[in-house]
């Protein structure tokens, strides 16, 4: 006999997941933007902030890769290191460099992510880990400057959907263990 999922219950845990990100535009102008997002995950900083770094190409969606398998994606944070995509055929994408590392504390790498790359806009992203009662709250934001027709800020709502989806997908990887299921993500 065939199951079906019940419509309601998918949406239900479409909405439950999509809640579990606090995401916003924190400010948009025609040449910049800041966007924010916050989870939490059951650990310490230090946990948290060492499966945000070792395991990026086990959370992050590789539909937002340019290989198209986030298992090419790495992050080397220390004094040098890259947030960088191998791609076919022996090529590489330096999506960020890191500038600024403190273990279970706080991770920035320096860099245009996605399209802004292309543009030459300048981008800087803030990882912070802060700890309470056994759980870490994670915040991530994303700050980007420079010029683009029709102005920057016109994609300010877009990349925080997509930096929002991430961290959505690092929490479940995060909260994997106390729930023994694995983070979906496209390939």
């Amino acid at each position: 006999m065939k199951q079906t999922l019940n419509p309601i219950l998918v949406i239900l845990v479409i909405v439950f997941s999509a809640a579990t990100v606090r995401a916003e535009v924190a400010d948009s102008s025609a040449h910049g933007f800041t966007v924010r997002s916050t989870v939490t995950v059951h650990g310490s900083a230090m946990q948290a902030y060492q499966k945000f770094v070792r395991d990026v190409g086990k959370w992050w969606d590789s539909k937002h890769t340019y290989s198209g398998d986030a298992s090419n994606l790495s992050i080397d944070a220390r004094l040098g290191g890259y947030f960088y995509e191998k791609l076919p055929g022996g090529g590489f994408v330096e999506h960020m460099r890191v500038v600024y590392s403190d273990p279970g504390k706080m991770l920035r790498m320096a860099g245009g992510l996605g399209p802004l790359q292309e543009l030459g806009a300048a981008g800087a992203m803030t990882v912070a880990f802060v700890e309470k009662d056994s759980k870490t709250e994670v915040t991530m934001t994303y700050a980007a400057g420079g010029h683009m027709k029709g102005g920057l800020g016109s994609i300010a709502g877009i990349v925080n959907s997509v930096l929002s989806l991430q961290l959505n997908h690092f929490q479940a990887h995060a909260e994997e263990k106390q729930s023994g299921s694995s983070p979906r993500r496209g390939k």
